[in-house]
C-alpha cells in the first residue's frame, strides 16, 4: 500500500529519471503541479506516458490527479480519489476497472520516496522509504481519463502495489512496484498490449531501498516541509505477553516462604535493671548463716530485697500484706 509521498522533483528532470535519454518529450498541464513533501491522493502530480499522437515513438510527462476515477463513472458523481489510489497488481487482469487500461494506459510515476505505517502495539508509526543515494523511485501505474459535470476532462491514475519484499516486510505487507532500470521503465511503458508484465510487477528486493522513522505530524495531509522526511528516535515497544510474563515471575517471588529472622529487641534506656545476679548473690549468703540468726536478719534482709524497680513502680503500697521469702523462713 502507498498513500503519502514525497515528490518535490523539478518536471524537467521526470524524463532522466526514468532513462528516456534522447526521446522527445511533451509536457502537458504541468502547471498545476505544485512539489510537496506531503503527497496524498486528490493531488496533482506529473505522469509519464506514452505519446499516442502523431509522434507515437515520443513521451510526455503530463500532471494528472492521484486516485483512479474510471471513465465510466456517471459525471454526476462526486470523484473519491480515496477509493482507487491503488491497484493490486495481482488483480489487475480481472477487475473491469482496471484490465481495460492494462493494454494501453500504462504509465510511469516519478517520487523521491514514499511513506509507510508500521503498527507498534496500539499505535502506527509513519516511515520514510527511499533509496539510499536518494535517487528518484519509479512505480508502475495506469491512468485513465473522465469528464466531470462541467464538461472538464480529468486524467487520474493508481499505483500498482505488490507484496512486500524479504525486508520491508516487517513494515508492511504490501509495497509499491518499484522498476528499477533502464530495462523494466522502458517494458512497462512501451510493451506491447500482449505482455502479461509479470516479471515487472515483483517485489523490489535490492538492498538499496532504506527506510527510518519520522513524526506522526506527518499523517495530516495538511503537515508539509521538509519536517514530514526528518528522522526521529522512537522508543521500542515491547510485546504485551512480555509484560505479563513480569507479571508472573513477580508473583512466583511473593509467594516464595520468606526466611525469618529473630532479633533481639533493642533495649530501651529506661528498662528496669536485672536484679537475678544480685538475688543470687543473697542466696548464697543466706545459706551460710546459722537458723539462730535468720529472726535477727529478717528485717534487714527485707529491706535489701526490695528492688529500685518496685520503688519506681510503686507496686508496694501500705496496705500489701504479702509475706517475703525471709519472713517464711522465720516462721519455720
Amino acid at each position: 500500500m502507498c498513500g503519502r509521498c514525497r515528490c518535490s522533483i523539478r518536471p524537467d528532470d521526470i524524463p532522466r529519471s526514468c532513462n528516456l535519454g534522447n526521446r522527445r518529450v511533451r509536457f502537458v498541464d504541468t502547471d498545476r503541479y505544485r512539489p510537496a513533501y506531503n503527497v496524498s491522493p486528490g493531488s496533482n502530480l506529473p505522469v509519464i506516458r506514452r505519446d499516442t499522437g502523431a509522434n507515437s515513438e515520443g513521451a510526455v510527462v503530463q500532471c494528472m490527479k492521484w486516485g483512479l476515477i474510471p471513465s465510466f463513472t456517471k459525471n454526476t458523481e462526486k470523484p473519491d480519489y480515496y477509493r482507487m489510489f491503488n491497484a493490486r497488481s495481482e488483480s489487475i487482469g480481472e477487475k473491469a476497472s482496471f484490465r481495460r487500461l492494462l493494454p494501453g494506459n500504462r504509465c510511469l510515476v516519478v517520487v523521491e520516496g514514499f511513506f509507510e505505517w508500521k503498527k507498534d502495539g496500539g499505535k502506527k508509526q509513519p516511515y520514510y522509504i527511499h533509496l539510499r543515494d536518494d535517487r528518484p523511485l519509479v512505480f508502475a501505474a495506469l491512468y485513465d481519463s473522465w469528464k466531470n459535470s462541467e464538461g472538464e476532462i480529468q486524467y487520474t491514475f493508481t499505483i500498482l502495489t505488490t507484496s512486500s519484499s524479504s525486508s520491508f516486510g516487517c513494515l508492511h505487507d504490501r509495497m509499491p512496484v518499484i522498476l528499477g532500470n533502464k530495462e523494466s521503465t522502458h517494458e512497462w511503458l512501451d510493451g506491447s498490449p500482449s505482455s502479461k508484465f509479470d516479471s515487472l510487477l515483483k517485489p523490489y528486493e535490492e538492498p538499496d531501498l532504506v527506510w527510518y522513522p519520522v513524526t506522526p505530524a506527518m499523517g495530516k495531509p495538511s503537515f508539509d516541509g521538509p519536517e514530514c522526511i526528518k528522522e526521529i528516535q522512537v522508543k521500542e515497544t515491547k510485546p504485551i505477553s512480555m509484560f505479563f510474563a513480569k507479571m508472573g515471575t513477580k508473583i512466583e517471588k511473593q509467594s516464595e516462604p520468606k526466611e525469618v529472622e529473630k532479633t533481639e529487641k533493642p533495649k530501651s534506656p529506661k528498662q528496669e535493671p536485672e536484679t537475678k545476679s544480685e538475688t543470687s548473690h543473697l542466696k548464697r549468703e543466706y545459706d551460710d548463716v546459722s537458723s539462730s540468726d535468720i529472726k535477727v536478719k529478717v528485717d534487714e534482709a527485707d529491706i535489701k530485697l526490695t528492688s529500685p524497680a518496685k520503688k519506681k513502680a510503686n507496686l508496694k503500697t501500705s496496705s500489701d500484706n504479702q509475706k517475703t521469702l525471709f519472713s517464711y523462713f522465720g516462721k519455720n
